[in-house]
C-alpha cells in the first residue's frame, strides 16, 4: 500500500517562463510540514494535460528530489494513448517516483476489454505500484467493479482512486478486492462515506488549502474517532463545494492565489473564474477562518 491518509493532488505553479520550481519547492515543504501523507504531481489538478512531456518529467524529478523519501511521491502518467502512458510511466520510474496514478482513457474511451488490456500493458512495462483512476465525470466511462477486481490480481496494480460518486459501486469493489488493495476517495465531499465501506484515504484537491485538516479527517476515522471525522467532513463541506463550483482546478488554483501561495495563472483552455463564483469562493475561505493573503489553514 503506497499510503494511508491524505495525498494532495498538487497544483502546478506556473510563471511567465513555464513551471515555477521555486514555488513548487515551497508547496512541497508546506505539505510535509502539515501532515500530508503523499504528494501526487502531474494529475488533473496539476494541469498535466497542458504540460509538455519535458515539463511533466521535470516536475516529477524535482518533486522526487525535493521530497527525498520523506513521504511517497506519486506521478500522474495516464493518457488516452497506451504507448504514451507507458513512456511517461517508465520515465517516472527512472526518475525515482514511488508510484503511478493512471487514469482510464478519455475521449477515445474503451470497452471493458480495452480497459483491461490498457492497464495490463502499462503494468507489465514498469515495476512501480499503480493506482488506477476511475472518474466517469471527466472521461465519460466507468470501470466496473468486476474489472477492478480482475486487475487487482496483478502484483503492481495496488489501488484505485474512485471518483464515480457511486458508493454502492465502491462497496462492491471493496467486497471483491483483496484486503491489501487500497481504495482512495477521489471526491472530497464524501471522504468519510468511502472510508466507511473500506477505503484507506483520499487523493485530495481540498488538501491544497487544508492539508492538516484533510489528513486529520482520514486518520480520525481510521483510528476510531468517527464523530471527530464526521465533524470535520461536515465543517469543510461548504468549502469543498466552493472548490468545485467551476471545473477543477480553476477554483483551487484561484484559492491558492487568494491565500498568498502565488501559484500563477491557469493555462488555456482553463480561464479565470466568473465573478459571482469567485465571491462564493472568497466567502467560504473566510468562513473556514482562512485569511486571504496569508498561507494558513
Amino acid at each position: 500500500m503506497l499510503f494511508k491518509g491524505s495525498a494532495v493532488a498538487l497544483v502546478t505553479p506556473f510563471d511567465e517562463n513555464g513551471v515555477d520550481f521555486e514555488t513548487l519547492g515551497k508547496l512541497i515543504e508546506y505539505h510535509i510540514e502539515n501532515n500530508t501523507d503523499a504528494i501526487l504531481v502531474c494529475g488533473t489538478t496539476g494541469e498535466s494535460t497542458t504540460m509538455s512531456d519535458e515539463e511533466q518529467l521535470a516536475v516529477i524529478k524535482y518533486t522526487v528530489d525535493k521530497v527525498n523519501k520523506r513521504i511517497p511521491v506519486i506521478a500522474g502518467t495516464g493518457s488516452n494513448n497506451t504507448a504514451h502512458s507507458i513512456y511517461l510511466s517508465q520515465e517516472a520510474e527512472r526518475l525515482g517516483a514511488d508510484g503511478l496514478l493512471v487514469i482510464t482513457p478519455y475521449y477515445n474511451k474503451a470497452n471493458q476489454n480495452g480497459l483491461k488490456l490498457h492497464f495490463e500493458t502499462i503494468a507489465k512495462s514498469v515495476n512501480l505500484p499503480i493506482i488506477m483512476y476511475n472518474v466517469p465525470g471527466r472521461t465519460s466511462m466507468n470501470m466496473k467493479p468486476s474489472l477492478v477486481a480482475e486487475l487487482a490480481k496483478i502484483d503492481n496494480i495496488v489501488a484505485i482512486k474512485e471518483a464515480s460518486g457511486d458508493l454502492s459501486q465502491v462497496g462492491e469493489i471493496a467486497r471483491l478486492v483483496p484486503d491489501d488493495f487500497a481504495i482512495y476517495s477521489g471526491n472530497d465531499d464524501s471522504i468519510i462515506q468511502l472510508l466507511s465501506v473500506g477505503g484507506h484515504g483520499v487523493i485530495s484537491v481540498l488538501a491544497n488549502v487544508c492539508p492538516k485538516e484533510t489528513h486529520d479527517l482520514v486518520y480520525k476515522f481510521l483510528e476510531g474517532d468517527i464523530k471527530g471525522s464526521r465533524e470535520l467532513q461536515l465543517k469543510l463541506k461548504p468549502l469543498i463545494d466552493a472548490l468545485f463550483i467551476e471545473v477543477n482546478p480553476i477554483p483551487v488554483k484561484t484559492a491558492m492565489n487568494l491565500l498568498g501561495f502565488n501559484v500563477g495563472n491557469l493555462r488555456l483552455p482553463l480561464a479565470e473564474m466568473e465573478d459571482k463564483n469567485l465571491e462564493v469562493l472568497k466567502q467560504e475561505l473566510k468562513n473556514q477562518g482562512l485569511s486571504l493573503g496569508e498561507k494558513s489553514c
